[in-house]
């Protein structure tokens, strides 16, 4: 394996494991794709380093499990705002007088 690719991986398992971070915020912030983060920590990682294999994998596993309650609070917030604004926009029409 490249030395590079080996570097990689090794800095996108660190970073999952310090920041508990999921798969697209990896991606993100190493701007490559999700597929070359999940290559990585599922595949080339495991052989390069066992121990931060299993770390790595207890964090993304703990992610994936928790995944719904994120979703959920992230549609509860958006419609949230979009009441808060609706709410504003009727206030408005009516001070208008």
């Amino acid at each position: 394996m490249k030395d590079y690719i080996e570097d990689r991986v090794l800095e996108i398992a660190q970073y999952i494991i310090d920041n508990n971070a999921t798969v697209r915020g990896a991606a993100s912030v190493f701007n490559v794709s999700k597929s070359t983060v999940h290559k990585d920590v599922h595949e080339r990682l495991g052989r390069i380093n066992r121990d931060m294999y299993r770390k790595c994998s207890n964090v993304l596993e703990k992610n994936k499990a928790e995944r719904h309650i994120r979703g959920g609070l992230a549609t509860r917030e958006k419609y949230r705002l979009e009441h808060i604004v609706h709410t504003e926009k009727g206030m408005a029409k009516h001070t208008e007088f």
